[in-house]
């Protein structure tokens, strides 16, 4: 079994010594996946079993456990090393949308050029043959013409796959950057979407020592159901079934939920902090800054009027091959560019407001419950007692371990007998 990422983390944020509570609560995993992935790790790894007298499990990791996994695992190398070689190779493709704008401006304004060029000395009756299979100086004018920029700067490779992190740390995208970022945007503004809302859950749970009410976590999830799905909670099956839930019902009839694993813990920690809702970002049209998108806009139109222009010049010209034939044997390529290029970020605005406005909806909808839950009725305060009745949180410390992998058995056993 392949180590998981989350658990990897999650072991190293507690101090790599954990409970599979610990681990579930903490990456927002179900705990019986984190209980597999422990000990999928711990054997991988080296780690130790250290068994409470309640018969509880915490896992030891050792502090290098990354560096063991990285020389046992090939994968996890080649893994490190795609990242790095797919960071330089995204950032190229980003930028390349940039470099082949300015091509197709500068290729379509030294065609028309060379066209009216053309063009006057065949009205003087001395025009050498456009197609430039003679006319050796029209292609040495043409490359004096042509001004390519000096990209190489924007060739280093910075660019990674935390690009939301460098939009941080970085105010302002180059040319190159915020014309994709034009074109394409700047991906999904809530990528961890699911895991920020498992982890939000867990804490929940965890500041309430284990035993929480639905209406505590309605806050956090998309869809609660209809009238009568939200009378019987169905919207908390999921939750019971990733942390291992158990529902109770108390005397009047209302259902409270209590989860053990979340209530064992390696040592006493302060109550974690939660938002009061799941808040979804809203998807923005481009990180470029509005002078940007104005200059991609306008060389976007003068790409599309150039294109029309160059593509009237080329019905009524006399082509004999060479540079113009070329241009003309690409000719539909430019102009389909030239209009995808201001026509699918036009698409791309009116589908992102269209999406902000169901992420606007679910957002009112979370904060609604949370402010329900921030005025709770009489009903509500009496449901939330009960389910207290269920909080607790076991802490497991060194003097508690009953039996660890970490000493052979006859050791341990005389540890005991000296103890006692």
């Amino acid at each position: 079994m392949a180590p998981n990422p989350a658990i990897m983390e999650a072991v190293e944020k507690l101090g790599y010594r954990v409970t599979p509570g610990d681990v579930a609560a903490q990456a927002g995993l179900n705990v019986e996946l984190a209980q597999q992935g422990l000990l999928a790790l711990a054997t991988d790894v080296g780690g130790h079993m250290q068994v409470a007298e309640s018969g509880d499990i915490v896992y030891l990791f050792p502090k290098n456990f990354q560096s063991i996994l990285r020389n046992k695992f090939f994968q996890i190398k080649l893994k490190e090393w795609w990242e790095k070689i797919w960071g330089v190779i995204f950032y190229l493709i980003r930028i390349s949308f940039g470099v082949v704008l300015i091509a197709s401006i500068a290729l379509i304004s030294i065609a028309i050029m060379v066209i009216i060029i053309g063009s006057l000395f065949s009205s003087d009756g001395d025009a050498p043959s456009i197609g430039g299979d003679s006319g050796g100086g029209s292609g040495g004018g043409g490359g004096g013409w042509f001004y390519f920029p000096d990209i190489f700067w924007y060739l280093s490779p910075d660019y990674d796959t935390h690009y939301q992190q460098r939009r941080r740390e970085k105010k302002e995208l180059n040319f190159f950057e915020a014309i994709f970022s034009f074109l394409f945007g700047d991906g999904n503004p809530n990528p961890h979407l699911e895991k920020r809302r498992w982890q939000s859950i867990a804490k929940v749970i965890r500041r309430n020592q284990g035993a929480i009410v639905g209406e505590q976590i309605s806050p956090y999830l998309d869809d609660i159901g209809p009238g009568y799905a939200q009378e019987y909670e169905d919207y908390m099956l999921p939750v019971l079934t990733r942390f291992n839930g158990q529902p109770k019902v108390s005397p009047e009839g209302e259902i409270v939920y209590y989860f053990p694993e979340l209530q064992i813990t390696t040592r006493k920690r302060p109550r974690p902090p939660a938002s009061k809702f799941l808040e979804e970002l809203p998807w923005r049209f481009s990180a470029a800054s509005s002078g940007q998108i104005i200059l991609a806009v306008g060389l976007g139109g003068v790409n599309l009027v150039g294109a029309l222009v160059l593509g009237n010049l080329l019905k009524t010209a006399a082509i004999a091959g060479g540079f113009i034939g070329f241009v003309q044997g690409i000719y539909w390529l430019l102009l389909f560019y030239g209009v995808g290029f201001l026509t699918i970020p036009l698409i791309r605005y009116f589908w992102i407001q269209w999406r902000n406005s169901k992420i606007n909806i679910r957002n009112q909808s979370r904060a609604s419950r949370a402010q329900l839950l921030a005025i709770a009725d009489s009903k509500l305060k009496e449901k939330i007692n009960f389910a207290r009745q269920f909080a607790s949180q076991k802490v497991i410390g060194q003097k508690d371990i009953a039996y660890t992998t970490e000493e052979e058995l006859l050791e341990q056993e005389f540890n005991h007998k000296l103890k006692e």
